[in-house]
Order: C-alpha cells, then structure tokens, then sequence
C-alpha cells in the first residue's frame, strides 16, 4: 500500500518505520524531525500526499491538524483515507473528518495509548472513529503499529474515547500517589502496599502495571529516575482536552477538573515538565498536608 506519513517525531516515526518494515511504500514529511529507516522524504506535506492511499497524520494539536488537512486534502485522491494517530479535540476531529468527506476523501480518527515504547513495538491500541469502511481498510496497518484496534463509532468517537481514558489514568494516578504518600506516613511498607492494593479492590492499572514506586511491581518509568513514557505534559495536555469536551457538553467532570489542576501545577509551577506523570508520587512525598 502507498502510505504517506505527515509527524515523524518521538510516536511517528516508529510508526512509520514498522509501516516501512512490513513493506508498504511509505513516504514522508517533517518540518523537523529525521525519516526513519525506510521512510522516503517529501518536500511537503501535500507532496508525501499525492498518490497516496492512506495518508497518515501524528501531530501536536487540533490546530495544526486543521492546518495540515488544509495542505494534504486537496492533494488527495478521491477515495484515499485521510488517518489521523494525533490526540486533538473533538471538534477539531469532527471538522477535518467533514472536510475529507467533502473532498471525496475517507477520514479516521485513531488515537493512540501505548507511549513511545508501545510505538515502537509495534503494541499500540488504537481507538477509532469515523466509517466502518474505511475502518476495515485501515485495519491491516493498525495491526502492524499495534496490537488492538477498537472502533468506537462515527467522527470523533475515537478522540472521545482517548480522553475518556486518560481522565480516568490521570484520576487514578493522582489517587495511587497519593495513597503511596500516605501509606510513608503510617509506616507502611511500599511493598506490602502493592502486594495488597494489587490484588484487592483498589488495583488498577496505574498500580498493577505502571507503579509509581521505585523497586515494587512490574519496571516502570519509576525505576528510571521518572524518565517519561508518557510525560506529565501530555497527560496535562489530555486532562485539559477532556475538560474542553466535558464543557462543550455541559457534563459534570469534577474529578477530571481536579486532576487537571493539579497536573498544571505539577507541570507549570513545580518541576513536572520533562518528568513521568507517575512522578506525581515524589511531589505528595515532600509536599506537607495543605
């Protein structure tokens, strides 16, 4: 399959290169970023579009979504699906999908979970909105960038999906923390605590499988000086996109907001930028009640 590629950066470019590693044509383009192995670079973005059967987009946010669509969709061909792997808003989404559709085009929201590492083993799920057809077109190449694909329905049920998750990772990150700064205080054992949240009623996946303390359950980016695999800037940027959604909808989304707030104050005001967003775990551990 001829793919164009548009974001190359820290989820793109594994992206690509296993696209490219399974043998499909893949070309691409970055204002920055190197072409992985494989990947042949265009000049443009409308220029890595043009023939394209899939054209792939990973960008930073909803504006710059609208603007790349802008630039590729003209020089699509009828019929090619326009994919975009980026976390946007859901209007945004919803906008570029109608815009694609104008044009003759098919168009898929897919955002992902499974941070760099997950891209670049290939273990990426993906949660995908827009027509089932072009779903079922789409689907050979999500099972090359992952492990599980989930249609959830038209234009923008994917975003939708991907903000609804992480509200609840960003909560129960926060909540985990918190109960690992508590249990210091009481004199209770990390491990004893893992051993019993995570096969008792309060496991999640923010315990079980992505600790937020060194040396106790599965290696996580807690073990690697809180290193990110996903960074507290991202989760922050995801919380803030729920929160815009939760408005635009007049739903009530008090946990969502909390965490929010307390990940801009992580990432903006203390020392989170560049950090896990498990690194949430040694700012409860020095902060005094208050």
């Amino acid at each position: 399959m001829k793919i164009a590629f548009i974001g190359l950066g820290n989820m793109g470019a594994p992206m690509a290169r296993n696209l490219a590693a399974a043998g499909h044509d893949v070309t691409g383009f970055d204002t920055a970023a190197p072409m992985p192995d494989g990947v042949a670079a265009a000049d443009s973005a409308a220029a890595a579009a043009t023939g394209a059967e899939v054209v792939v987009t990973m960008l930073p946010d909803g504006a710059i979504l609208r603007a790349v669509a802008d630039e590729v969709i003209p020089a699509m061909t009828p019929g090619a699906i326009l994919l975009d792997c980026s976390t946007v808003d859901v209007d945004s989404a919803r906008a570029v999908a109608a815009q694609a559709s104008d044009a003759g085009l098919l168009a898929l929201d897919a955002p992902v979970s499974g941070g760099v590492g997950g891209a670049d083993a290939g273990t990426l799920t993906f949660m995908v909105g827009g027509p089932e057809d072009a779903y079922l077109t789409a689907k050979p190449l999500f099972e090359i960038m992952g492990q599980k694909a989930v249609h959830c329905g038209p234009s923008g049920n994917g975003q939708a999906a991907k903000i609804c998750n992480n509200m609840i990772l960003g909560v129960t990150m926060i909540a985990t923390c918190e109960a690992f700064a508590l249990a210091d205080k009481l004199g209770l054992d990390r491990q004893a605590m893992f051993d019993v949240v995570s096969t008792s009623s309060g496991q999640s996946w923010s315990m079980n499988t992505y600790c937020p303390a060194p040396g106790v359950g599965p290696r996580s980016p807690a073990d690697n000086g809180y290193r990110p695999g996903f960074a507290a800037e991202l989760m922050l940027k995801d919380l803030r996109l729920s929160q815009q959604a939760a408005a635009s909808v007049d739903a009530d989304t008090p946990m969502g907001v909390r965490a929010r707030d307390l990940y801009a104050q992580f990432v903006e005001a203390e020392d989170g930028r560049g950090k896990d967003f498990s690194a949430m775990l040694p700012r409860f551990e020095k902060r005094p009640r208050g």
